[in-house]
């Protein structure tokens, strides 16, 4: 009996009859008959491919079914499968049992499984495609006075980024069973890592013990006062995850990265060379201030040359446009990501961006739209977007000048968005602008108390989905702006 393929003769778009619709029915029948032959070969074609793939809908669901017994590993053949298809309209059409038993009889060798599974996937995406652009098509011509131009153009890249990125249009509901072999996978590979890390690392011990890095899809907010170092801190993170950054090849030729990452950092405050300065010193151990000063001696020079060679092929990428708009920044960040990946997104700070040309007159309904929009940017991407934000100026009010997270501006919709909420707080800031005259009793316990904080910065973590809230200790340089991990005295390193 020969192979008759049943087809669905809806119309893809208004224009593209089904007839020139991308499919190869047979390159499916080869692959689902390879695969009932071999159940072993389903392990040779890798993850990427999935029943939706399948141009057909009765394949759609014959390969979900193949799937689901050879991952429990019970066997897949006619047979057992023909029962779990009884009451399918479309198997009885095909002819049943008899079907399955034709796909077997002419399966092509285990060997070429591969081929044709990337011959389905690849016709999968050209008629997403031919879908996506059907959509491109209609609304560019009956327009949208809520949208204009610009802003459809930036609605086709994120559509046409999603499917590059997974594959497929938004699928809508995963089964719990899909969310519960994420959380595995997550799971296993923080147990496998060095410092059995979720996150991405910070490069920060004792932070990292406390929030177990930054983890994929999570809006993390980096709070403070002026002159307290979250844009140092921030640059130490980007600094250390690019500089770490390692990868290994994938079966569908992409690349995941094992440690470390490649970094995005929106600099919508300092340009991108006053950035690059700040590495600079830090990584050359020579003062910023006398670097920009050109104070430095002929040995300095040669730290700062060595340090350079040393930071130049880090995958750290500076965007210093002013003003940027969250949508702008979204579709850049997809742009990179798309282009060379991305691992780490940081955005200096939260309220330089704008919500656009629509947006409200009402900060902080504003406020809140871009924080949606990063939190919303950070779950598409699968990354971690650390933003940082200034505080409000009540802080300086109190006896106590330790932030919290009553002191965000615009805290509503910050503190309500956010996976986590970080504060830098030094204590040495405060205290230095309290000096008495010298020579008193007062200047002398003065100065003591300055010995004591001189050199330590404190992280108050006040909100954290994943963990406990709590207070991290490191040390800080100011000369170099450089935030580092605490040696363990006793006397002075307090974990709780």
């Amino acid at each position: 009996m020969a192979i008759v393929p049943a087809l669905d003769l809806r119309p893809v778009s208004n224009d593209i009859a089904i007839a020139h619709v991308p499919a190869n029915v047979e390159a499916e029948q080869a692959l689902l008959g390879a695969l009932l032959y071999d159940n072993a070969a389903f392990e040779r074609i890798g993850d990427y491919l999935q029943g939706r793939h399948f141009f057909e809908p009765f394949h759609q669901r014959l390969f979900a079914a193949l799937e689901s017994h050879i991952r429990k590993g019970q066997l897949a053949e006619p047979i057992l499968l023909a029962e779990q298809f009884a009451r399918d309209p479309a198997f009885e059409e095909l002819g049943g049992v008899r079907y399955l038993a034709d796909l077997v009889d002419r399966a092509p060798p285990a060997a070429n499984a591969p081929d044709y599974a990337r011959a389905v996937y690849d016709l999968a995406l050209r008629r997403d495609l031919i879908r996506i652009g059907g959509d491109i098509s209609t609304m560019a011509a009956q327009g949208d006075p809520e949208l204009s131009a610009r802003d459809q153009i930036e609605q086709a890249e994120q559509k046409l980024f999603t499917l590059a990125e997974t594959g497929g249009v938004s699928q809508g509901f995963v089964t719990f069973a899909d969310a519960l072999h994420g959380a595995v996978t997550m799971a296993a590979e923080a147990h496998s890592r060095d410092g059995g890390l979720a996150g991405v690392s910070t490069g920060l011990i004792d932070l990292d013990q406390k929030i177990g890095g930054l983890h994929p899809s999570d809006l993390v907010i980096l709070a403070a006062r002026p002159s307290m170092g979250k844009t140092s801190l921030a640059c130490n993170i980007a600094f250390d995850v690019a500089k770490n950054y390692a990868w290994e090849p994938q079966p569908d030729g992409s690349k995941k990265t094992v440690r470390g990452g490649v970094v995005a950092f929106f600099s919508l405050e300092m340009s991108a060379e006053q950035l690059a300065m700040r590495l600079l010193a830090e990584v050359s151990g020579v003062s910023g201030d006398r670097l920009r000063k050109g104070e430095i001696d002929a040995m300095e020079f040669g730290r700062v040359r060595d340090a350079a060679l040393e930071i130049q092929e880090a995958p750290l990428y500076i965007d210093a446009t002013g003003g940027i708009t969250i949508a702008k920044l979204a579709a850049r960040a997809r742009r990179l990501k798309r282009m060379v990946g991305l691992d780490l997104l940081i955005i200096d700070y939260l309220q330089l961006v704008t919500g656009g040309a629509g947006s409200s007159d009402n900060r902080v309904q504003e406020v809140s739209m871009i924080t949606q929009g990063m939190k919303a940017l950070a779950k598409e991407l699968s990354i971690p977007v650390l933003a940082l934000s200034q505080l409000s100026r009540q802080v300086e009010n109190r006896e106590d000048k330790k932030p919290q997270l009553s002191d965000l501006r615009e805290s509503g919709s910050i503190e309500q968005d956010a996976d986590m909420v970080m504060f830098v707080y030094r204590e040495s800031y405060y205290l230095s602008r309290m000096e008495p005259r010298e020579g008193t009793e007062e200047h002398f316990k003065w100065q003591e108390q300055m010995d004591q904080v001189r050199g330590l910065a404190e992280i108050v973590i006040g909100k954290q989905r994943h963990g406990p809230i709590g207070n991290v200790k490191l040390s800080f340089n100011e000369d170099i702006t450089k935030f580092g991990n605490l040696a363990r005295d006793a006397n002075r390193y307090d974990p709780h």
